[in-house]
């Protein structure tokens, strides 16, 4: 019991923290270095000898290095057209679809996820087009938002993910193996949305009303032509993990070179897109090599205060079944979701959690996408969810409009994760046909 008072008292005070604005790397290192002070009475001196070991093994991953490439590859395409191709593609092919251009939200996003990593880039760079054009043409506001806060947090899920990094390097588990996990469940998520859109759409056609002049054939033929670049970045970049010619970080290379050879084609690449890309890469990926650094000192600060074996003593007491531990883990990530973004919300949890989630018999790969799954949620959960606040800098309109338009959504993500959780092989399937391995669920 006295492990999780500490437990929970850190991360109360990680949380309080980061509330009053200090920055998540500060926040992580304060806490565990008081955190180690208060309970185990460690001097100072020995917590340097502990920290500058960590320092150099986090920041100096080799597998880190795909973090910057693939960042580098979405600040490139944030500063071309591929959001204008990926509208003007996707329109004319989605038509005779019930919800019409409804399905550009879902689709571009899931596309976009595809070549980008970042949820936050995603939603702003599809939503930008999308919505002053759905709202043009007459399109509901609520399911133009919602689909599109929805869709846009598949930045996160669809490889290349950089949170997917995070974890593999977090977690030691295969990142090519995760990037192979999260594309069916990516895939099937996008179908719900898409379901749903179609059957809402089906009862009340008022909301994707049609166009003067419906896209024939050649429009079609055009809309193939604008994705083709696209999807040639999108093969060559997965392609190569999955075929195994490339690992991760020398696919992120591969990825960079193609897009900046695309930007260089279409008349897109200056020295100053250059370098602004470049620039705004290495400040993005700074700060996550800060806060990997952070968070593997308090993995290791919780490991001398044994925080995490005496949780899964506790945890393995109360003999609970593998459901009855997810559905709490469930809940304990819904709460950390409504004060924290993505990758803090993991860094600061994994210590704790993934012992327990091994020691119950769980797939490490299956929990990576049930984690990153819970952390697509804390991108729509109220009051930090990041994709509200986009949209709403997007469309001027109130958080509360955008908050009820996301409502559907959220509990469509939360099916897809009870269908994980039910039914472990649409995540572990693909990792295990690619890599001849097994796993799964106990």
């Amino acid at each position: 019991m006295e492990s999780l008072i500490v437990a929970f008292g850190i991360l109360a005070l990680v949380i309080f923290f980061l509330g009053i604005g200090v920055w998540v790397f500060a926040g992580l290192l304060l806490v565990s270095t008081v955190g180690l002070v208060l309970f185990i009475d460690m001097p100072f001196h020995r917590i340097g000898t502990i920290l500058a070991p960590l320092v150099i093994r986090s920041s100096t991953a080799w597998e880190l290095s795909a973090i910057p490439m693939f960042i580098w590859m979405g600040e490139i395409i944030l500063r071309t057209d591929v959001s204008t191709r990926l509208f003007k593609g996707l329109s004319p092919l989605t038509y005779y679809l019930p919800g019409r251009m409804l399905h550009t939200n879902i689709f571009g996003s899931a596309v976009f996820a595809a070549i980008c990593g970042s949820s936050a880039a995603t939603t702003a760079t599809v939503g930008k087009i999308t919505i002053p054009e759905l709202k043009k043409r007459g399109y509901s506001n609520a399911l133009s938002y919602g689909s599109l806060a929805g869709a846009g947090s598949l930045g996160l899920l669809i490889p290349p993910s950089i949170m997917m990094i995070v974890y593999g390097v977090l977690a030691e588990v295969s990142i090519s193996r995760l990037f192979a996990a999260g594309m069916i469940p990516g895939l099937m998520i996008a179908g719900i949305y898409s379901v749903y859109v179609i059957i809402y759409s089906l009862f009340r056609p008022s909301v994707a009303p049609a166009d003067s002049h419906a896209p024939g054939f050649r429009d079609m033929i055009t809309g193939v032509c604008n994705l083709a670049p696209i999807g040639i970045l999108i093969g060559v970049v997965l392609g190569a993990i999955y075929s195994g010619l490339a690992t991760p970080s020398e696919t992120a290379a591969i990825g960079v070179a193609v897009t900046l050879i695309y930007a260089a084609c279409t008349w897109q690449l200056s020295w100053e897109t250059f370098i602004s890309s470049l620039t705004a890469a290495v400040h993005t990926s700074c700060m996550i090599s800060a806060i990997m650094i952070a968070a593997a000192f308090m993995s290791t600060a919780m490991g001398f205060m044994h925080v995490p074996h005496d949780i899964a003593s506790v945890i393995d007491g109360l003999e609970l079944s593998p459901y009855q531990l997810i559905f709490i883990l469930v809940l304990f990530y819904l709460l950390l979701g409504m004060f924290l973004e993505g990758i803090s919300m993991m860094v600061m949890s994994l210590p704790i959690t993934l012992p327990l989630i091994l020691a119950a018999g769980f797939d490490p790969i299956w929990f990576g996408i049930f984690l990153i799954l819970m952390a697509e949620l804390a991108q729509i959960t109220p009051p930090v969810g990041f994709n509200l606040f986009i949209i709403q800098d997007l469309t001027k309109v109130s958080i509360t409009r955008i908050i009820a338009a996301c409502v559907p959504f959220f509990f469509l993500m939360c099916f897809g994760v009870a269908l994980i959780t039910v039914f472990p092989e649409i995540v572990l399937w693909l990792p295990d046909y690619l890599f001849q391995s097994g796993g799964g669920l106990p």
